[in-house]
């Protein structure tokens, strides 16, 4: 055996300096998906008695966010395969990218819109088994 060496490539990372700080960043602000908090939210907004109107604006921002994080762990599962996933994400997209009307009817309805999709999107991906079943 002789001593010859071969020439070996220097290491380059994946990502740049930058790049790293950016996934830092977002691991740091990411929080896990809360079942919970979202039937919570569901169910504020599907019962009987409306939800105060004081709290109509925060409600839609956080099923909007519900939203947002279902379409995405559906997308990420590939679970848009599904057909009934698939017209979910498309009707919780286009909620999502509305606004929230200024009329009190409107918003409420609004909202029970956003709940009903926020449910039976968490309801099919349970199904599925894309996400695991709330409390």
């Amino acid at each position: 055996m002789t001593g010859t060496a071969r020439p070996v490539r220097r290491w380059v990372p994946p990502l740049s300096g930058t790049e790293l700080v950016t996934v830092l960043d977002r691991l740091r602000g990411w929080s896990p998906f809360d079942g919970g908090a979202l039937l919570d939210d569901v169910a504020a907004v599907l019962d009987d008695v409306p939800p105060p109107e004081e709290d109509t604006a925060q409600l839609a921002e956080r099923l909007s966010g519900h939203l947002a994080r279902l379409v995405t762990i559906a997308v990420a599962g590939e679970a848009e395969q599904d057909p009934t996933v698939e017209q979910l994400v498309i009707r919780a997209r286009t909620l999502h990218a509305g606004p929230l009307p200024c009329g009190r009817q409107e918003a409420v309805a609004h909202l029970r819109r956003l709940g009903w999709t926020a449910n039976e999107l968490h309801d099919r991906l349970t199904v599925i088994r894309c996400l695991r079943e709330a409390a």
